[in-house]
């Protein structure tokens, strides 16, 4: 796959900043920008675009402090603040950490990471845009993302399953999921916790408001159901329709090094944490999230 070039319009450094695509359907390898400064408006544009359109960005030998991060982030949107507060960098609440880290007797981030296929905070009404996620420690071996093209998959599907998807919401239930997921490892829910997080409905397919692009809307953690599917049903149709959205063919697996950074876009496509050796190895990384909006399907 070739480099795409920045318009001429663009100043001679600008026009240096190259796009190469990862794989077919997702993820671009972006060179020629050092994030650790502003970014120019033209260039901004052109990375929105292609977050767009591909879906994950990388960008790699960064070297970010927080404020660097933080302020790159906010260039796409404003930023959530995480709910999980204890795992939030002293001072950048934007900032949550992610590592299998021990000291002082406590975690210094959230551990473990899903693994399973998942689009972030797709059980409330507004799920967040995108994050961005830097990497500070990673292991040698294992510890990858992997990121599937909820649009290559939808644009995959027989014709007939794809007009049954867009016809449909689906039910996203957070309480639902940490009840089968989490009963055994963490406190049950309290009532208050859990009016605060009602089961939503959104469309099994959603347009991206950016290109007007088609993508599936769902996640093996937090769909519960189908508009007229019993429980049992959905659930053998969310395994069938993520086995063939999660094929080798849609999915873009990172490897990551230090000072990578990545760029996702949750409104097009889902991902999981690889598995690592958590007991003898350590990895480090700070995540942001944009804020999103609510999904629609412009059928």
């Amino acid at each position: 796959m070739g480099s795409i070039v920045m318009p001429e319009a663009l100043s001679k450094d600008e026009s240096e900043i190259t796009f190469t695509a990862l794989t077919p359907h997702i993820g671009s390898l972006v060179k020629g920008i050092d994030a650790s400064k502003p970014v120019p408006p033209a260039v901004m544009a052109r990375l929105r675009r292609e977050l767009a359109d591909r879906s994950v960005l990388v960008l790699r030998d960064q070297a970010l402090t927080p404020a660097q991060h933080i302020a790159l982030s906010r260039e796409f949107g404003p930023l959530e603040k995480h709910v999980l507060s204890d795992f939030c960098l002293p001072g950048h609440p934007e900032i949550f950490v992610v590592s299998n880290i021990i000291e002082d007797g406590r975690h210094i981030g959230a551990h473990g990471g899903s693994k399973r296929y998942h689009s972030d905070l797709s059980y409330l009404p507004e799920p967040s845009l995108g994050s961005l996620f830097y990497c500070l420690e990673c292991p040698e071996e294992g510890g990858e993302t992997a990121f599937a093209s909820m649009f290559a998959a939808f644009d995959a599907l027989p014709e007939a399953r794809k007009t049954w998807l867009a016809a449909r919401n689906g039910v996203h239930d957070y309480v639902w999921n940490y009840e089968r997921a989490h009963s055994k490892n963490r406190a049950p829910l309290t009532e208050e916790q859990k009016a605060k997080t009602p089961p939503v409905l959104h469309p099994a397919v959603r347009t991206h408001p950016e290109n007007g692009r088609p993508a599936l809307f769902i996640s093996e953690i937090f769909t519960r159901t189908f508009d007229g599917e019993n429980e049992a049903e959905s659930q053998a149709l969310v395994r069938e329709i993520m086995e063939f959205a999660t094929q080798p063919a849609f999915v873009y697996e990172h490897e990551w090094r230090p000072r990578d950074l990545i760029i996702w876009d949750n409104r097009s496509a889902v991902h999981k944490a690889m598995p690592f050796d958590e007991e003898n190895t350590r990895r480090r990384m700070h995540r942001t999230t944009i804020t999103g909006d609510r999904p629609f399907f412009d059928g």
